[in-house]
């Protein structure tokens, strides 16, 4: 079978987890994959790039799946996560579009993606044939080689061979879905008299082992200018990926996590499910929610008026939660985060300090922090 080939060149290249997203193209290969590795589905192409990069960051070699269409919910997050910070991220791509496409809005985007990845300077290899899957390990392996995403785009007629059909994977049936779901939720939610400078100020001397991930702009400049630390990773780029970044790294490893995002990053996120799903017990989401945009001119997000993000993580599936207004309330929630997920909903007003821009660049971000999380003899292994 060569879907089992094509994992035997995987699992040698030395992937042990594959953040997934399924293309109905290679069914018998995401049934294989499910068998074979650590798989995490998440919902948005976008998320598996963090998540990827939270799991190298704690010493996995992760591998994404998904169709090649997914490549374009995935290029700005390349583009400013993989690529400056210098992270391996292979993604093995169900190239649509391409072979006996059914789908007609599959063509536009995937008849062109050679020319696209050629554009932004993304490394690719072809597979058209199943004579050339031997490739793959090559692809995973350059990926980590040389810090960098590479895409593989196989063709759907490497499974699908002379007959045209693809093999299917056997029909099991799904596990029971009934369960009891009940919630009895009463917030009043009040104007809030601090900043997000106030709550981090507050919740940032309490940082012990913890590695903390911040989100992009202000949060991370506010974050060095209250307390620097080399296990703080700050975002500068990839609106949406605190999240995703943070629970890479807390089902990489053992040590606790911090995640500080915002309002307007986890509202454009899919992966409050996912976290509910892994459910990482050492993984803590402070949400510092001024109900705006606080990096590009405090426009108001829809959480000022509508949404509650406690609410929302507690319908992802979240078991713990809680809301705080004061650096007192956030103190006495962070020293009970164990076990989590935790989210931590913080109610802030808009504005931002007055501080300077971050002084690092991304690759020193990562040194630092790789320094703080892997052993020497892991950072001489990968760096050499």
């Amino acid at each position: 079978m060569h879907e089992e080939s094509a994992l035997r060149y995987v699992a040698a290249a030395g992937v042990d987890i594959v953040v997934s997203l399924p293309c109905d193209r290679t069914q018998t290969l995401f049934s294989l994959i499910e068998a074979s590795f650590r798989n995490i589905m998440v919902l948005r192409e976008e998320d598996g790039v963090g998540l990827c990069a939270g799991l190298f960051l704690a010493g996995n070699r992760p591998m994404m799946h998904i169709q090649s269409s997914g490549l374009g919910t995935m290029l700005n997050a390349i583009m400013t996560l993989s690529v400056p910070y210098e992270l391996p991220l292979p993604v093995l791509a169900s190239w649509r579009g391409i072979h006996r496409e059914r789908v007609e809005v599959q063509m536009p985007f995937n008849i062109h993606l050679p020319d696209l990845l050629d554009a932004m300077d993304i490394v690719y290899t072809v597979i058209h044939e199943a004579g050339d899957l031997d490739r793959i390990e090559g692809a995973v392996a350059d990926a980590f080689e040389h810090h960098r995403p590479h895409v593989i785009l196989v063709s759907p007629k490497v499974w699908e061979g002379i007959g045209g059909v693809a093999g299917s994977p056997p029909v099991s049936a799904p596990p029971s879905r009934h369960r009891d779901v009940r919630l009895v939720y009463e917030r009043t939610i009040p104007d809030p008299l601090w900043r997000r400078a106030d709550a981090i100020a507050a919740v940032a001397p309490l940082f012990t082992d913890e590695l903390v991930v911040t989100n992009l702009g202000n949060p991370s400049a506010e974050l060095y200018a209250t307390r620097d630390r080399p296990e703080h990773f700050y975002m500068m780029g990839s609106y949406s990926q605190a999240t995703p970044i943070g629970l890479g790294l807390a089902l990489g490893q053992d040590r606790d996590v911090v995640v500080l995002d915002g309002d307007g990053s986890l509202l454009g996120t899919a992966i409050l499910p996912v976290v509910a799903a892994e459910s990482p017990g050492n993984l803590t989401i402070v949400c510092l929610d001024n109900g705006s945009f606080g990096s590009t001119g405090d426009q108001l997000t829809q959480a000022y008026a509508v949404a509650d993000l406690e609410l929302i993580a507690r319908g992802a599936g979240f078991t713990r939660t809680c809301k705080v207004e004061d650096g007192a309330d956030i103190r006495e929630a962070y020293r009970s985060r164990r076990p989590g997920p935790f989210f931590i909903h913080a109610m802030i007003a808009p504005g931002s300090a007055r501080v300077p821009p971050l002084p690092l660049r991304a690759r020193d971000i990562r040194d630092r922090f790789m320094g703080a999380v892997w052993s020497p003899a892991m950072i001489q292994t990968l760096f050499g």
